[in-house]
């Protein structure tokens, strides 16, 4: 094992590691998991020239304080993230986010808060030394799977990395305009036309207010009622993240990363996946407005979406 870890001074609300997820699990109950917000994921991951599935650490709101304890590291924040790089010698940098940063035996990393989003992301040249789990780093706390015991990162724990010696340093930078919008198109869901015809038109006319009961699994949300004219409770379906289940109480819940792999509420929509990054960084209280497209649009939006990110990722090259 390494000799070279971050130790945590403070462990943040929610801070875990995080990758592109596991696939091809769902038939035994595994659901994929993964960074919240894929792209800023991977752009942490690129500026410090790692492989972009490398594990990274994800943090909600408030992140950690980390000391560096043995080596020194190439590591990058990404997200819209408040930070400070604390020097041994007691000297205090001004972190800014999607920039790379030489941090050495001692230096600190002080994760004060994410602004109006949610996660950011660390990333850390040659990545953790951790173990996959069911082909993942991710941890999923609900299931207890992944790395530390599928737990979360408390105080004073340790998390080890592979290289501890960076041997060259190359500065690198991306201009990266960090937004968010609260505009999320979503493609009719396979029990569209369990709701009444008033509910139908309120779920795409009416604005939706994202409430603190919100999380790695799903956001739930306030606004008009739906009202189901058929059956609230269904035969249990295969679920996928984005989609928007509405339970008894007629209040939508639009699932996430860590969703469970089966369901039995019924299903109004779902968010397209050009638009999860942006639904998974909305704050509480933020005003949602859902817009109806078709599937053959989603494609298109997405295919759009990842042409952005290689521009992004090839801007950091």
């Amino acid at each position: 094992m390494s000799s070279s870890y971050l130790e945590i001074l403070r462990p943040g609300i929610n801070t875990t590691i995080q990758d592109k997820g596991r696939n091809h699990f769902y038939h035994i109950g595994i659901t994929k998991s993964g960074a919240m917000d894929q792209r800023t994921y991977m752009l942490s991951n690129a500026l410090v020239e790692n492989d972009l599935s490398e594990g990274a650490l994800e943090f909600a709101y408030q992140g950690p304080l980390l000391k560096l304890v043995n080596g020194n590291i190439n590591f990058a924040i990404t997200g819209d993230v408040v930070f400070k790089i604390i020097r041994k010698n007691s000297k205090i940098e001004e972190g800014e986010c999607f920039k790379n940063y030489f941090l050495e035996d001692e230096d600190q990393i002080d994760i004060i808060t994410t602004k109006k989003t949610v996660y950011g992301y660390l990333a850390i040249q040659g990545g953790f030394e951790i173990e996959k789990t069911w082909d993942s780093y991710s941890i999923n706390t609900k299931a207890k799977i992944g790395p530390n015991s599928g737990e979360k990162f408390s105080k004073c724990q340790k998390i080890y990395i592979k290289d501890s010696k960076v041997k060259k340093f190359n500065e690198k930078k991306l201009n990266y305009n960090f937004s968010v919008k609260n505009t999320l198109r979503v493609i009719k869901g396979t029990n569209f036309n369990y709701f009444s015809e008033k509910s139908k038109i309120n779920f795409f006319n009416n604005e939706y207010k994202v409430t603190k009961l919100s999380d790695r699994m799903g956001m739930r949300l306030e606004g008009p009622t739906l009202e189901n004219i058929v059956s609230t409770n269904i035969k249990s379906e295969g679920l996928v993240k984005g989609v928007i289940q509405v339970p008894a109480d007629g209040k939508p819940i639009i699932l996430l990363s860590d969703h469970g792999t089966i369901g039995g509420y019924p299903k109004i929509a779902v968010v397209i996946n050009a638009d999860y990054d942006s639904a998974v960084q909305l704050i509480p209280e933020t005003k949602i407005i859902f817009k109806n497209t078709t599937l053959e649009e989603a494609e298109k939006y997405y295919e759009v979406y990842s042409d952005e990110t290689k521009k992004y990722l090839e801007q950091i090259k």
